[in-house]
This record gives C-alpha cells, sequence and structure tokens, in this order.
C-alpha cells in the first residue's frame, strides 16, 4: 500500500489547467447549494445528497481520464457527473423532474446518465455501481479498446459483496479500472471505525493482488496525479488500482439529517482544509490569480446556475405517455458505451 503525502507543485501545471480544476470545484459546491435551495423553494423533489467538502477527489479524478473513458457514479453523485462534464442546465432540469433533463426528468437525482459523455450512471445502491464499472472494464479489454473504467464510491461500500467480487475478479483479469474510494469517514452514521477493523482500506486491494494507494482527498491535483498513475497502469494491461481519497462531508448524509452522530469541532477541523479555499489560497500565493480574479470566476458560476435554474423552471414535465418509455433497452441499437 503506498501512501502519498507530497503536495504536488503548482509549476507543473499551466494556469489555464489550473483556473480549470478551481472553476469545476467551485461550479460543483455551488450548484450544490442552489440546488438544496432549490429544493427548500419547492421546485425540486426528493432528497438531496450534497457532496460538498468532496470536490477534489471528483474533479481530480476525472480530469486523468479522456473523453471515451467512462466512470460509474453513487447516490451523493453531482459533483462526479459535473466533473465528467455533465452540464448543470440538464442536471438541474433532471433534479426538478422536468423532460429536458438527462434521464428525461424520471431519473433524479439518484440516476442520472449521460453515455455520451461516459456517465454509465449514478446509482441509489451503495456499491452498485462497481460492478458495473467493471464490466464496462471488460468490455474495454476484449475489443481491445484503450479505455479506461472509474468507479467511484464511498468508505461503506468497501464493505459491500459487489466490491471484493468486482476486484477480486479485476485482479484476476487485469482489468482497465480503477476503483475510487471517497472516504468521507462515515457510511450514513456509522463513523468508519464502528464498519471496519481497518482504518485505510486501500490496504484491502491487496488480497486481490493490485496495488492501493492513499491519497489526500482534499487536494485536487495530489488525486489527479495519483489517478494519472492509475490510468496509465491500466491502460498499459497492468490492471487496477484502488485509490482511497481522505475527505469529509460537510452536509448531513442527506439534507434534513440532524446529523447527531458526529462532533462540531470535528466538521470545523475538516472545514480548515476545504478543497477549495485551500487550492484558491496556493494559486494567491503563487501571483497565478488575483483574489478579483477568483471573484470574476464565481461571478461566471453563479451566473451558469441562474441559468440552469431558469432552464428547469422553463422547461414541462414528462408527458404521460412517455411513462413506460425506456423501461425496456432497444435490442437493435447496438453498443451504448
Amino acid at each position: 500500500m503506498e501512501i502519498i503525502t507530497q503536495t504536488p507543485a503548482l509549476q507543473s501545471y499551466s494556469r489555464d489547467r489550473l483556473l480549470g480544476l478551481y472553476r469545476r470545484m467551485l461550479l460543483i459546491r455551488e450548484f450544490e447549494l442552489r440546488a438544496i435551495n432549490e429544493r427548500k423553494a419547492g421546485l425540486i423533489p426528493g432528497f438531496i445528497h450534497a457532496c460538498i467538502g468532496q470536490e477534489a477527489t471528483a474533479v481530480g479524478a476525472c480530469a486523468a481520464l479522456r473523453p471515451d473513458d467512462v466512470i460509474t457514479s453513487t447516490h451523493r453523485g453531482h459533483g462526479h457527473l459535473i466533473a465528467k462534464g455533465g452540464q448543470p442546465k440538464y442536471m438541474m432540469a433532471e433534479l426538478a423532474a422536468r423532460s429536458t433533463g438527462y434521464c428525461g426528468g424520471k431519473g433524479g437525482s439518484l440516476h442520472m446518465t449521460d453515455f455520451d459523455l461516459g456517465i454509465l450512471g449514478a446509482n441509489g445502491i451503495v456499491a452498485g455501481g462497481i460492478p458495473a464499472a467493471t464490466g464496462a472494464a471488460l468490455a474495454f479489454q476484449m475489443r481491445d479498446e484503450p479505455r479506461v473504467a472509474l468507479a467511484f464510491f464511498g468508505d461503506g461500500a468497501v464493505n459491500e459483496g459487489a466490491f471484493h467480487e468486482a476486484a477480486n475478479l479485476a485482479g484476476l483479469w487485469k482489468l482497465p479500472v480503477i476503483f475510487l474510494c471517497e472516504n468521507n469517514l462515515y457510511g450514513e452514521g456509522t463513523p468508519q471505525n464502528k464498519q471496519a477493523p481497518v482504518a485505510d482500506l486501500a490496504i484491502r486491494a491487496e488480497g486481490y493482488a493490485f496495488p492501493g494507494v492513499i491519497v489526500d482527498g482534499n487536494d485536487v491535483l495530489a488525486v489527479y496525479e495519483a489517478t494519472q498513475a492509475a490510468v496509465e497502469r491500466a491502460r498499459a494491461g497492468q490492471g487496477p488500482t484502488f485509490i482511497e481519497g481522505k475527505t469529509y462531508r460537510y452536509r448531513g448524509h442527506y439534507e434534513g439529517d440532524p446529523m447527531i452522530y458526529r462532533a462540531k469541532a470535528e466538521s470545523e477541523a475538516w472545514q480548515q482544509r476545504d478543497p477549495i479555499s485551500t487550492f484558491a489560497a496556493r494559486l494567491v500565493a503563487a501571483k497565478l490569480v488575483s483574489a478579483g480574479d477568483l471573484e470574476g470566476i464565481k461571478g461566471e458560476v453563479l451566473a451558469e446556475l441562474d441559468e440552469a435554474v431558469q432552464f428547469a423552471v422553463d422547461s414541462p414535465p414528462p408527458a404521460v405517455e412517455t411513462a413506460l418509455d425506456g423501461v425496456y433497452h432497444d435490442t437493435h441499437a447496438g453498443t451504448v458505451f
């Protein structure tokens, strides 16, 4: 098991690349905050599981992928979709149950999908995306395609049989899949030390004969470099990698969760390591941007989200006659990813 402690140097990256990573993280943060507010205002029905605090894992990992690589996501998946290129207006429309959403307004928060972007779907089942990503990787291997699948999941998913079955086959067949665990220390309301006998989950990769890597999940560049190394290994036919990003979610398991299972001081300590503000401070200290530049980026992000909300408001709900569309796959449609 490898533990990465060094913070990557900014000088290895172009200013445009660094600002792109910052903007994408900020877009995720502001999208989640706006979605929470729109749910309170009545535009969005159902539950929201916000990923606020975990933006660096999504952005860093997806930055290492090519457009034709694929991901699977989780019930806390809005950040993954945006990081892989998802458009906020179609996401907001889906959350609002409108026909212009990614799944025609029928999937909602837990099931957004876009095969064209390599997003094989968010998933309301804990560990549900892991076998799907492993199956996609098997397909790539059988077709001799130099593509990679990446599965996002939380610490609780590592205790599910689906993870172990998928990891076993991935290690046995040396599949081009990356298992990326966003370890935010809690499976719903259960702390990790009450659900697993090990503190470092990446050690479990050793049982399946592939590398386990631990990285600061709040450092977007560290996540990027760890994922890039795993991607290169996968494309070279050397098999999977387990990456454990140590991170933290600021909100509850779902919006409305009273969070009585964790101490306020713990959350405050993690917020001192906020992935967005700390990255912004590094950019300013390196004189790559000014505070005014960052404010300008935030203004652009907020304007984009205003447009996304208006798009959702102006979009119609799904027509009644489309209720059964998509229930069965068209067997003549060909390859779907």
